[in-house]
């Protein structure tokens, strides 16, 4: 079976363009921040060779309620301009939200946003909000994306003020990965601005409008990998001081000086992480800033990527916990008893009943000495027991010694404890050419149980077969060979069932069918942890963990409800 899509996404995002009238002072879905009448996110500075081509025809007067394909309800326009416009839709086949841009077939740019659509669509990388139809229908030309009602606008996030170095090191370490990924495939965005990029409630970040953005506005450049990789290094900066790096003011946030050109970010704002500061103004020197400590500048994504990761991790800030209340000692308050009493308040007389006195008549004596002796019969008869089983024992002990002494003499030593193997490094593992989530496979090993690698969604399982794929996985590599003995496996969704089988491999390549390899444990679960081990460790330094059976679970932001699952955290034992 084919893998299932995830669901909703954004319309354009219209940096610098009038938006309609009656849209509020919020964030859209299709990036435009309303305030006070105006568009708050600006417009990017054109670089070396990026340019705008002119659009001369009229934005498609639709209404609401109107129907493309009879599929996809017209529900609010979010944009008109520039001879095209942007619809919060309903998808009535599948019952999402989706977006749409509309504009007239014969628009001047009507043929260079639908071959936008259609590469960016291909991609299929989930880092990036997902192009689901792209349609030349009735003298009119529409796109749909994904709609994402719960993520967040980076614009939104800045104006709260600046980030933590932790999030700002994940903002520039997964935007500056997804877009070396698409420059791979040769696609651009050309405008990467902050209301392009969301953040959603797991911490993720998606950009939205990959290449779509830039055809709507009939932007080009000759340099576009430098191009987006100095809006990278605007981002960064401006999540580092919360000030757009550029002279005029865009995105709500405040530009830097006239005429005193870029500043470092750390003589910008107090307390600026050093290493991404330098980082940032690497990523600007294609505008002509000087890189600190005479570092080369990154030119391409793929470039600031590998500075990225070439940086020590930065450690999300220790969770604060809030003292408890200090105890209350608590009384019997009946009445007025342990109460204060207050100014005017009278008196009351607390009258003390003396407790009934021990029992004095004949029956009272008579049952005092029952009990004693009862008392007396039962530590009597529980010393007679304990003297018994003591006596058995040395008597057995007497006739079998020596047997004893020979069994000890042919016992097996103590097994020893496994030991927990450190992870090198990891790539995933797709021997079809399909890979789930490459990106993040190093957050399976970073000691963060709220980071992780996910599959896709699949419509059958939970055992997955070769017709639609045999398996998915994560190949690792312990720095040198290792005796493995298994493993330990947080997963994220638990249910009827997980099924991992580690494997010793030769390399980290994905050339090497699973076949071929040595078997070093299976496991399966219905839980979110899962154990694979032997009594017959394997050496090796590789190990392949391969997943073919998982459970079903319900849509995210990610993939829609179906068969898939999640590694957090990931340990070998050996």
């Amino acid at each position: 079976m084919a893998e299932r899509s995830t669901a909703a996404v954004d319309v354009a995002d219209n940096s610098g363009d009038e938006p309609l009238a009656a849209e509020t002072a919020q964030a859209t879905a299709d990036g435009v921040d309303i305030q006070n009448g105006q568009a708050a996110d600006g417009s990017m500075p054109e670089k070396d060779g990026d340019r705008r081509n002119p659009a001369p025809a009229a934005a498609p007067e639709l209404h609401s309620g109107h129907k493309l394909a009879r599929r996809y309800r017209l529900e609010e326009c979010v944009t008109r301009l520039d001879g095209f416009s942007s619809w919060r839709a309903m998808d009535e086949k599948l019952r999402r939200a989706v977006g749409v841009h509309l504009l007239p077939a014969d628009h001047a740019r009507a043929r260079a946003v639908l071959a936008a659509a259609r590469s960016s669509a291909l991609l299929g990388d989930p880092r990036f909000v997902q192009v689901l139809d792209a349609v030349e229908e009735n003298d009119l030309v529409y796109v749909v994306h994904e709609w994402l009602p719960d993520a967040t606008e980076l614009t939104a996030v800045l104006a709260a003020g600046p980030m933590e170095p932790h999030e700002a090191y994940q903002l520039v370490s997964q935007v500056s990965q997804a877009m070396a990924a698409a420059h791979r495939e040769g696609l651009a965005h050309l405008r990467l601005t902050p209301s392009a990029i969301l953040r959603t409630s797991t911490g993720q970040y998606r950009i939205r409008g990959l290449a779509v953005n830039a055809a709507l506005r009939g932007i080009t450049s000759e340099t576009p990998q430098r191009s987006d990789t100095e809006a990278i290094g605007a981002l960064l900066y401006a999540a580092l001081t919360q000030r757009w790096p550029y002279e005029s003011d865009a995105y709500g946030l405040t530009g830097l000086p006239k005429g005193v050109g870029l500043i470092a970010p750390d003589q910008v704002r107090a307390g600026v992480h050093r290493g991404l500061g330098e980082l940032a103004m690497r990523a600007l020197a294609n505008d002509g800033a000087t890189a600190s400590r005479q570092e080369p500048a990154c030119t391409t994504p793929e470039e600031l990527s590998k500075a990225v990761a070439a940086m020590p991790r930065i450690r999300p800030p220790e969770p604060t916990f809030t003292a408890p209340p200090e105890y209350q000692h608590t009384t019997y308050q009946q009445g007025s008893y342990g109460r204060p009493q207050g100014p005017g308040m009278p008196t009351t007389q607390v009258t003390v009943v003396p407790p009934p006195p021990p029992l004095q008549s004949r029956t009272g004596r008579v049952l005092k000495w029952g009990v004693a002796a009862l008392l007396i019969a039962a530590l009597g008869l529980g010393s007679w027991q304990l003297a018994d089983t003591l006596l058995n024992r040395n008597n057995q002990g007497s006739t079998s010694g020596s047997q004893t002494t020979h069994e000890k003499a042919d016992d097996t030593p103590e097994k020893k404890e496994p030991t927990l193997l450190s992870i090198k490094g990891a790539q995933e593992y797709y021997p079809d050419g399909l890979a789930q989530d490459a990106g993040n496979v190093g957050n399976t090993f970073d000691g963060d149980a709220t980071t992780y690698w996910r599959t896709k969604s699949f419509r059958d399982g939970p055992t997955m077969t070769a017709d639609y794929k045999a398996g998915v996985g994560i190949v690792y590599d312990l720095g040198s060979e290792q005796a493995v003995n298994g493993a330990s496996i947080a997963l994220k969704y638990a249910g009827n069932h997980t099924t991992v089988t580690l494997y010793a491999a030769d390399s980290m390549s994905s050339s090497t069918p699973v076949g071929s390899m040595k078997k070093i444990a299976t496991g399966t679960t219905s839980d979110s942890t899962l154990k694979a081990t032997t009594d017959a460790p394997v050496t090796t330094r590789y190990v392949v963990v391969w997943i073919t059976a998982m459970p079903q679970a319900g849509a995210d932001t990610y993939s829609g409800a179906g068969y898939k699952q999640a590694i957090t955290d990931v340990k070998f034992t050996g």
